[in-house]
């Protein structure tokens, strides 16, 4: 195996797992690419329709808002990659956490995903999945998984 992908999210437990990813991949002597895949930032946005007599914010606010969420996502991968080690590829991704995570696995021709699970109740994976789960049924790339469960 000569890459390793590494997905991170805002999650405490994402350290835990860039660095399980990370000293598997020294073990190889892999290369190592963190990613981080934020939701589109539309969703962050604050564009509603007037609702009982106040009106939302507007357009050019939420343009500087997308620029920040931008630029905190970011810094995050970026200072994350630091923490881990030197030569460790960084990539930022908008879209469907599972849909970027096997699409950028297959483009940079990924080896192996490292992935944390996070504790979720048996009715939210029931009703939502996991992108844990997600990338499971979809991809054709081993999977590493590491357990973030307290």
């Amino acid at each position: 195996m000569q890459r390793v992908l590494i997905a991170i999210d805002y999650h405490p437990s994402s350290e835990k797992v860039a660095e399980a990813g990370y000293e598997l991949a020294k073990k190889m002597n892999a290369e190592v690419c963190l990613l981080h895949v934020f939701t589109e930032t539309k969703y962050y946005g604050v564009e509603f329709p007037t609702f009982l007599g106040y009106d939302s914010y507007n357009v050019a606010l939420n343009m500087e808002m997308q620029s920040e969420i931008k630029k905190v996502a970011e810094n995050y991968v970026e200072e994350a990659a630091k923490h881990l080690g030197k030569n460790i590829q960084t990539q930022l991704k908008v879209g469907e956490t599972a849909e970027e995570i096997l699409k950028y696995s297959k483009e940079w021709k990924a080896d192996l995903v490292v992935m944390g699970t996070h504790s979720r109740s048996t009715l939210e994976k029931l009703f939502m999945g996991t992108e844990a789960t997600k990338v499971l049924e979809n991809t054709t790339i081993p999977v590493f998984m590491v357990p973030v469960k307290k």
